[in-house]
């Protein structure tokens, strides 16, 4: 289907927004190069101001649009307007907090990958018995963003390249790497809320008026750093010993803990970390650590592994006694080291897929036993992995495991994965560091190699009573070629067989962008293995979905929250559905419109809190 022909192409001129917001409630940049919303790209000037009709250009602006800057922050809550139906009195009153990269561009002509975006922390306040939504909008306050942004003036300057990014003019020499952009998702726990980063500590945030309050390290052991044990001399171990001293001297990366993964045990009201060193990517062993926390963050347990294989986690899953450990093999790429470590390429250009394993490897680790931590390797039976067919796994949306009467062991996961063919670090969302432009083919493959892309699937490994591996086999849930991706469940039934996965997806009704952006929210049925859409129209895209439950006994009985990104008029909009009624033209219940003038860019996790 082609986009309608009126897009216009120049960013640069913004009409006055259509939804005006006192100024009292938004705090302005005064002196800031730009406060209006722009995109990561800009068009050539010298292309004259016209509506286009063709359907490429159309489709790679949208592109661009779906990854504006936004500099203003809404610290006063503000009333969103409804556009279309109303909030059922039953909905439960609570917020919806999203989080994701907020700045793409800088004041000097940096322009970073979306993966280093400063982290923009959204939230929608949802007053059920008044049918209202309030809307907010805070930076976190980490210590790269207070460094890079002037509290007076509001203008911004790019220091730390970040570990995807090269910043302009500062190629050489620029050991500033690792940034804590606290921009990927959002916990609550404990009746405290955090703003994590993979490759850092997570921010607490006053939940009320988004403040940031400081970082807090749950785990007290920086100082211990652990070796890994090397049984033999191999070529990766020298390459590793000689760039250790490059990454934690000069380049101030920490020795330990330096990708941290948080998951919330809702049944034994417990969160769990797994901790790992990025070094040890580049040995033939690694290292995780599991800790386990009560709700006032007392450690519980702490449990450790040794992994063989150069391997990385993307996300992981447990069950009632176990973790599931899906390992992707990757490689380091000596050039591009060299080239990472100089400042002429992004750090992560040292790593690229092994794509010469023909099988992805799996590990079921003993979440509990009767050792104590330092001698669980007695465990034999998880030493070797499973190996499966080759996947990358990207998200989990839920796992549980089944003893039969005999003793043998079901373990089934829902999650989403793509091939390693597919997945890239350095082009991830069409980055391109030497031209500062995003091409959306990357995340769009050519036909015939639809499945390479992320899609979602049930993973089932059967193990007997001695846990020696019967069957493991990997199965696409969905039949449709378009990709999937961000699942859900209904959080009631986690670490339980559930029977509903929603994902957000593609319904491939745009000819360039047949991919991504999402287009369209999927939610499917386990047990018939029927597969239900809605989407929210022409040049309209979606993020992840979020899943409210009702309180009541039904699975699917409850609602869905999800962004609606309207790029062909540059805005956003918080869109409610009825779960039961996807596929339905009377699935929408709600739809509030944020303000033009505060339009953000794509999200990437968030969740929803229920009012205290």
């Amino acid at each position: 289907m082609l986009a309608k022909p009126h897009h216009i192409i120049s960013p640069s001129i913004f009409r006055t927004p259509e939804n005006f917001v006192p100024p009292q409630i938004i705090r302005y940049r005064p002196n800031a190069t730009t406060i209006q919303p722009i995109p990561i790209s800009f068009p050539d000037k010298r292309v004259p101001i016209q509506e286009v009709n063709n359907e490429k250009m159309v489709a790679f602006w949208d592109y661009q649009f779906l990854f504006m800057s936004q500099r203003l922050e809404v610290p006063n809550p503000i009333k969103l307007k409804l556009i279309e139906g109303s909030i059922p009195k039953d909905f439960p009153s609570g917020t919806y907090f999203l989080t994701g990269p907020g700045l793409f561009i800088d004041d000097y002509g940096s322009k970073i990958h979306p993966l280093d975006g400063h982290g923009y922390l959204r939230a929608f306040e949802i007053d059920g018995p008044n049918g209202e939504v309030r809307f907010s909008a805070k930076y976190v306050k980490t210590k790269a963003q207070m460094e890079e942004c002037d509290p007076i003036s509001g203008s911004w300057k790019f220091t730390h390249r970040g570990p995807f990014s090269v910043l302009k003019g500062k190629m050489i020499a620029n050991t500033k790497v690792m940034k804590n952009v606290a921009n990927t998702s959002i916990l609550k726990w404990g009746g405290r809320l955090f703003c994590l980063w993979e490759g850092g500590t997570p921010y607490e945030i006053n939940p009320k008026t988004l403040d940031t309050i400081g970082s807090l390290n749950f785990i007290n052991d920086d100082d211990e750093v652990y070796e890994a044990r090397v049984d033999q001399s191999h070529a990766w171990d020298v390459v590793a010993r000689i760039l250790k001293p490059i990454l934690h001297g000069i380049f101030k990366m920490p020795s330990r803990r330096l990708l941290s993964h948080y998951k919330i045990d809702a049944q034994r009201k417990r969160l769990i970390v797994m901790a790992c060193n990025a070094e040890d990517m580049v040995l033939p062993r690694s290292h995780y650590t599991f800790y386990e926390f009560d709700i006032n963050f007392k450690l519980l347990q702490k449990k450790e592994f040794n992994i063989s294989g150069h391997s990385m986690i993307h996300d992981w899953a447990f069950t009632d006694n176990h973790y599931i450990l899906f390992t992707n093999h990757v490689k380091l790429d000596i050039l591009g080291s060299m080239a990472a470590i100089t400042g002429q390429a992004p750090m992560i250009s040292a790593l690229s897929v092994n794509h010469s394993k023909t099988t992805s490897s799996i590990y079921i680790l003993p979440r509990f036993s009767n050792t104590t931590a330092s001698n669980c390797d007695t465990d034999e039976y998880w030493r070797k992995p499973i190996e499966a067919p080759q996947l990358w796994l990207l998200h989990v949306a839920n796992a549980f495991e089944n003893i039969d009467d005999d003793g043998n062991v079901t373990f089934q996961i829902h999650a989403t994965a793509c091939a390693y063919k597919w997945f890239n670090f350095q082009k991830m969302f069409g980055y391109n560091w030497q031209n500062d432009k995003l091409d959306p083919s990357m995340m769009n493959c050519k036909e015939g190699k639809e499945q390479r892309l992320p899609h979602l699937v049930e993973v089932t490994i059967k193990l007997d009573r001695t846990k020696k591996l019967r069957e493991c086999t990997v199965t696409r849930l969905n039949k449709r070629a378009k990709s999937s991706d961000f699942p859900v469940i209904n959080p009631e039934c986690s670490g339980y067989k559930h029977r509903y996965v929603y994902a957000a997806a593609s319904c491939g009704s745009h000819q360039t962008l047949s991919h991504f952006p999402f287009d369209t929210l999927l939610k499917l049925d386990h047990l018939t293995k029927k597969v239900f859409t809605w989407s929210p129209g022409s040049r309209r895209f979606v993020g992840e979905p979020m899943f409210v439950n009702k309180g009541s006994f039904g699975e699917d009985d409850g609602y869905l929250l999800v962004v609606e990104y309207v790029v062909s008029r540059r805005m956003c909009n918080l869109v409610i559905l009825d779960s039961k009624r996807i596929v339905e033209a009377r699935a929408v219940i709600a739809r509030f419109e944020v303000p033009k003038s505060l339009t953000f860019p794509l999200g990437f996790h968030g969740t929803w809190t229920p009012k205290e």
